[in-house]
């Protein structure tokens, strides 16, 4: 329209000239940009009628995994000369092959194909629409539509198989799991000595305690192993989250938190999650495979950030958790939170902390620079010292050296309980 309005001024002032200077050469020069203003208004194009549809080869992906995604745009109004089409994609997203934008003519009920292919880094994306602009050839009139079609991808965190985590929480469910219940009956581990009932299987006799009373025959007993609560906090403040390498700290935990969730969940736990950073995202505890998208969907959100009121644990709202259930922790720690998790010891929680070492992750990028070596071996010594006080309040530690499978370093740090602390915790 801007155009449009420049040319016909430019058309009015040459005629405006060449009246009141009785010129020609005025007049003339006037009739070229008239036809060209007369065969814009005769081609002028109408408002485009546009049907758009999207297809994604997947909703649900794992980071930098290819999603094909194509486009039918369908013409239901007059014929377009030219119309330029372009897919809103998110800019974080990464267009691997094909583009997301065409110029071309559409006739009437005519339709089109756009197909391109994307991918990215972990996160929630949503396609706004689509933006249509028809214009005829000479460019002065244009209509431009943007054209509402939500679509959602979700890039969830890889989520690698852990095979065992060994948690004791002081209590369990009434159904049969892989956590033992601090209770006698049937199971794997054993718990004690009781007299013998009517109907207990023979081959759980203890003949040995029997042969020492000659009227009473005693049995083994063992300890009956169900499901639990379990909660798992995830680390998202700024000041923990260390970047090298092209990646983050913080990227590391969400996928040890995605796995310990999966793990927990397949064992029939009941499972919630919350997220700690700059807000806290709270996933309501839940069972099965829609509480495992629930939480997929909360840590492809996660994002590193500082808060006044939640820059150390003290805000962390503990009654979200159900009483004396186990808490999982996957944070790289700081000196201010041993009281914190003090607290939650105090308060009957079991506490296990997975903790991403930040001081191995950042050691490469140090090397080579003046007393690097000696700056890292006061760090490791300072975060030993920080284990070591978490581990004497009750707290179990997992050291994971993110270079390492977690699984491997859940089963160097926990494995399965030794006898002697199961019966100390049955104690306690």
């Amino acid at each position: 329209m801007r155009r449009f309005l420049l040319l016909g001024l430019l058309v009015y002032g040459l005629l405006l000239l060449g009246l009141l200077t009785l010129q020609r050469n005025a007049l003339v020069l006037a009739i070229p940009p008239a036809v060209y203003l007369l065969a814009a208004l005769i081609y002028a194009p109408d408002e485009p009628r546009l049907r758009v549809q999207r297809t994604l080869s997947a909703r649900q992906v794992a980071p930098h995994v290819p999603v094909h995604v194509r486009l039918t745009v369908r013409n239901d109004g007059a014929a377009l000369e030219e119309l330029t089409l372009e897919d809103r994609v998110p800019t974080t997203l990464t267009i691997v092959e094909g583009e997301p934008r065409r110029l071309l003519s559409l006739g009437t009920g005519e339709q089109v194909e756009l197909a391109y292919t994307v991918s990215g880094p972990r996160g929630e994306y949503e396609f706004d629409g689509v933006r249509a602009q028809a214009s005829e050839y000479l460019g002065l009139f244009r209509h431009i539509r943007h054209l509402t079609l939500s679509d959602h991808l979700l890039v969830v965190p890889e989520i690698s198989l852990l095979h065992e985590v060994a948690i004791r929480p002081r209590r369990t469910h009434g159904f049969a799991g892989p956590v033992p219940a601090r209770r006698g009956g049937p199971g794997v581990e054993f718990y004690g000595v009781r007299e013998y009932h009517f109907g207990d299987p023979l081959r759980w006799v203890n003949w040995r305690a029997s042969a020492r009373h000659e009227r009473t025959l005693y049995t083994n007993e063992y300890e009956q192993e169900r499901i639990t609560d379990v909660g798992l906090i995830l680390d998202a403040r700024q000041r923990n989250n260390v970047v090298a390498h092209d990646d983050s700290l913080l990227e590391h935990g969400v996928r040890a938190t995605a796995a310990l969730a999966d793990l927990f969940l397949r064992d029939g736990n009941r499972v919630g999650l919350l997220i700690y950073g700059w807000y806290l995202d709270w996933t309501f505890p839940g069972y099965g495979k829609v509480q495992r998208q629930r939480i997929m969907r909360a840590l492809a959100r996660a994002r590193a950030g500082a808060g006044i009121v939640f820059e150390t644990l003290d805000s962390l709202p503990v009654r979200y958790f159900p009483a004396h259930s186990q808490i999982v922790m996957i944070s790289p720690l700081c000196p201010e939170d041993v009281a914190v998790l003090r607290r939650l010891r105090a308060r009957g929680y079991q506490v296990l902390v997975v903790s991403p070492d930040p001081v191995q992750w950042e050691a490469p990028t140090l090397s080579g620079k003046q007393d690097a070596e000696l700056a890292i071996r006061i760090a490791r010594l300072e975060r030993d010292l920080l284990l070591r006080r978490v581990t004497r309040i009750g707290v179990r530690v997992v050291n994971w050296p993110v270079d390492r499978p977690l699984d491997q370093a859940l089963y160097a740090a926990l494995g399965r309980l030794p006898q002697e602390q199961r019966t100390l915790e049955r104690v306690l």
